[in-house]
């Protein structure tokens, strides 16, 4: 949600509170109050303005609309409910993590109201007792919402996290095994090269030695056949180690496929993101290698909802598989980015179209990011 759009919202809210206050206020008719004035409606009005500041320093919000309300209290105007005032910041502070901020502020209102009540305005204790645990139920609603949005938040903080520190250390396995291999094909390459140079070497020595003495002879047909033969075998040999770069290296939890989607699905929904998934068509029998793809891509652009759409989004996953292959469309309404660059996303479109397929990224037509890839039913 960007800035200007999150401050139109805030004064909306600042807007209908102080509207509401108002109302309140001209309705709480209290024989021994002093009669609402234009100092009364003022002071409804400011107390609902530290709103705006809800989102970017909630303990100072509270605080205020809690000192206004206190002024307007202590004018003696008719008692209106705390609640209606300070819900909104109270439900902020206590997703920012001061809780007990938010029940200290409360609780001050409604005990030392209690007590005013009681003994000064000399209301029955039960009676009083009642119309404050109703209110005060308000209050106990509020901040165990606010309370379980803030758990939400920071499951999925951590989720990212998480998902950060392995796809690092995926990294780093790589990288080892990317060193493993370039020591493993050095020794055969020193292997396979010493040996047969070495062979080559003596082979020729002895047919120039040979050639010297009688160019005629055998023995030089000899020798030169065994440096082709030694040269074809080294070359082969040389070729078969050398392809192993050319090859794709293998990952930890190589073959795995689409078969582990809604495992996927429930683990970002348990990360705090709503997914919906759609299989259309009927789930044909793909290439071991575009169905590792295709759950890679998956999982890949799942992930980027998680690190990248921001708080209170929404995904959408469809699959639908036809008689040429299956098409993938992730799609989510968050903040999402406008970047169609980057690791993640070349690597899953170098996936692709390695494949024979195709993948494009970018942000949706209504907002979000959608990545959507067609790969073939067999690997091309």
């Amino acid at each position: 949600m960007t800035g200007p759009r999150r401050m139109a919202i805030d004064a909306g809210i600042a807007t209908v509170a102080g509207v509401i206050n108002a109302i309140m206020i001209h309705e709480a008719l209290e024989p021994h109050s002093r009669a609402p004035d234009a100092f009364a409606y003022t002071l409804g009005v400011l107390m609902t303005l530290p709103v705006l500041l809800h989102r970017r320093r909630p303990v100072a919000a509270l605080l205020a609309s809690s000192v206004l309300l206190f002024a307007y209290y202590s004018s003696d105007y008719p008692g209106i409910s705390p609640i209606t005032v300070l819900a909104v910041p109270l439900y902020s502070a206590v997703v920012a993590g001061h809780l007990r901020w938010a029940v200290g502020v409360i609780s001050a209102f409604y005990v030392g109201g209690y007590i005013i009540v009681v003994f000064n305005e000399k209301v029955e204790a039960l009676r009083a007792l009642s119309e404050f645990l109703t209110n005060g139920g308000l209050a106990v609603t509020v901040i165990l919402l606010a309370e379980v949005v803030r758990n939400r938040r920071q499951l999925a903080a951590e989720t990212r996290e998480r998902l950060r520190i392995a796809a690092e250390e995926r990294e780093i396995a790589a990288a080892r095994r990317v060193a493993e291999d370039r020591v493993r094909i050095a020794r055969e390459l020193h292997d396979t090269v010493a040996h047969s140079m070495a062979t080559i070497t003596v082979q020729a020595r002895t047919a120039l030695h040979v050639h010297d003495e009688d160019p005629a002879s055998e023995d030089v047909r000899t020798a030169l056949s065994a440096i082709r033969e030694t040269s074809k075998r080294a070359l082969r040999e040389m070729g078969d180690t050398l392809g192993v770069l050319r090859a794709e290296p293998r990952e930890d939890g190589d073959g795995v496929g689409l078969e582990r989607l809604p495992a996927l699905v429930e683990a970002v929904r348990a990360a705090g993101v709503p997914v919906e998934l759609a299989v259309t068509g009927t789930a044909a029998a793909l290439a071991p290698a575009v169905d590792h793809a295709a759950y890679r891509i998956l999982q890949e652009s799942l992930t980027n909802v998680l690190r990248h759409a921001g708080p209170e989004v929404n995904a959408r996953v469809n699959v639908t598989y036809g008689p040429d292959g299956v098409a993938l469309e992730i799609a989510d309404d968050g903040v999402g980015t406008s970047e169609e660059s980057g690791h993640g996303l070349n690597g899953m479109r170098e996936r692709a179209e390695g494949l024979g397929g195709t993948l494009t990224a970018g942000p949706g037509d209504g907002g979000g990011f959608v990545v959507s890839a067609r790969l073939p039913g067999d690997a091309a």
